[in-house]
């Protein structure tokens, strides 16, 4: 396949933004829109200007499988160390079989509350979509905005700025290309009156899903299709967070509006979308168990069969004893902490798993919480995976097996993996270096919820790692 690189500048700075009464400074990105010009078959360069203002920073593409090239996936102290600020660092993007939306954002602490945006991979040149081409489209990424430093605490998230509209042509079909950017919370969404079907998540297309609803996780995306086929009025958009647990959460629902085009003026109320409570933990059962890969022969998947690398990985949250009040000021004397297989990463480090290069894996991921358990989006950089089967309670391997979806299952590169419930993945370790494994609810990354994934190089050059390029960001002294 041919390849052509494209050159962007992707420049970082701070300003300052007012909203509900609160004054901070946001990180934000300046660029060309990654959109504009990605084809299925491109390869870009990304040139990083850090400015003087203190903050180091990384940014990874999330969902890009970066084909032997480590070296720009982007964790922060996992593949490369902070770009420094007054400095500028060139990584190289390199995308295989992706197509549909994925997204980019800053992997340093919670720089990504603000920092992120869309990446959108049209189909290759001479070929189309698998579904009737669009009369529009239209990218809506869920964000938050924090009434304080997210870089030092977090808050509550209120609204800011002027309510978006979405103009919309009476009988034409829009693509809405759904990105959850939030920290913390997964999200419900809905438009009034308007069915959606979607028909793509995470980069890679699926049968039509035919819904009044959808439910996104953090990190997750989502490409929805929607007719607008209503009265010619005006109709909310809505996303409300989903928590299926105890723990406390913003409950605030954000809006924007469908608007038809003409000369009609807005209904007193405008109509809002019904969606689910923020604890139907069915509704949102319903639509996550519905997905499954095209699997044609324009579209043909590969999901791996013989499996020669079984791992299991036990996913919680705890309570840590501190001795001698070495955390005074919490209210029970303790602090939270998460694991990954019962791992307990107090220190700035990961646990790592080695696997050679061409091993089939399946991983099981297991939710162990005893108390106060909830759902985890995990997300696997370097990869694409088949989700091949979830299900509540202990994972079984004599007898869940038997019911694995290894005809269409979903290729993804982040799940929900449900509260006390499991979760099982394949993929083919054929991607040689260091790869971040992590849970995408931020609190939880934050407090341990991570490992390495490191895929030995082969026997040859192509099977093998780029080599290291010329200039990599320093490592801090401390």
């Amino acid at each position: 396949m041919s390849t052509k690189e494209i050159l962007f500048l992707l420049m970082f700075t701070t300003k300052e933004h007012t909203a509900s009464l609160f004054t901070g400074h946001l990180s934000l990105s300046l660029s060309l829109s990654l959109s504009q010009l990605l084809h299925h078959e491109s390869c870009i360069q990304l040139l990083k200007d850090m400015p003087n203002w203190g903050l180091m920073i990384n940014d990874q593409t999330h969902g890009v499988k970066m084909p032997r090239n480590p070296w720009s996936d982007g964790p922060e102290y996992v593949t490369q160390c902070p770009i420094p600020a007054g400095t500028n660092f060139t990584q190289e993007i390199n995308f295989s079989t992706e197509e549909g939306t994925l997204w980019w954002h800053a992997h340093s602490d919670w720089s990504r509350a603000t920092v992120h945006g869309a990446i959108i991979i049209y189909p290759a040149r001479g070929t189309t979509y698998p579904y009737p081409k669009p009369y529009g489209e239209q990218t809506i990424v869920l964000a938050s905005w924090y009434k304080a430093d997210v870089m030092e605490v977090y808050e509550e998230a209120v609204a800011s700025g002027t309510t978006f509209r979405l103009p919309v042509k009476k009988g034409e079909t829009y693509l809405l290309r759904i990105i959850n950017a939030i920290l913390n919370e997964e999200m419900f969404f809905g438009i009034a009156q308007h069915n959606l079907t979607v028909v793509g998540t995470d980069g890679f297309y699926t049968k039509p899903i035919n819904t009044n609803y959808i439910m996104i996780t953090p990190g997750q995306t989502m490409d929805v299709l929607v007719t607008a086929n209503q009265s010619a009025s005006y109709y909310y958009m809505a996303a409300s967070p989903f928590s299926d647990s105890e723990a406390a959460f913003d409950n605030a629902t954000t809006t924007a509006i469908l608007q038809y085009i003409g000369n009609q003026s807005a209904p007193s109320p405008i109509p809002l979308p019904t969606l689910p409570g923020t604890n139907d933990t069915t509704a949102a059962s319903n639509f996550t168990t519905k997905f499954r890969s095209l699997a044609s022969s324009d579209h043909p998947i590969s999901v791996p069969k013989n499996i020669t690398k079984h791992i299991l990985m036990t996913v919680s949250v705890n309570l840590i004893f501190c001795p001698n009040d070495s955390c005074s000021g919490t209210p029970d004397g303790d602090r939270l902490g998460a694991s990954l297989s019962n791992q307990m990463y107090t220190g700035q480090g990961t646990k790592v798993i080695e696997l050679e290069y061409g091993e089939v894996v399946e991983l099981v991921y297991q939710g162990t919480n005893i108390g106060n358990a909830q759902n985890h989006p995990m997300h696997l950089h370097g990869f694409s995976f088949y989700l091949v089967g979830t299900g509540l309670g202990n994972f079984n391997n004599q007898t869940d097996p038997d019911n694995y979806n290894l005809i269409d299952p979903p290729e993804v590169n982040t799940i929900q993996l449900p509260k006390k419930g499991w979760a099982a993945i394949r993929f083919v370790a054929d991607n040689p270096g260091v790869w971040f494994l992590h849970c995408h609810f931020e609190r939880h990354t934050t407090w341990g919820m991570a490992v390495a994934i490191i895929v030995k190089n082969g026997g040859t050059t192509s099977t093998s790692m780029r080599p290291r390029p010329a200039y990599m960001p320093p490592c801090p002294n401390s």
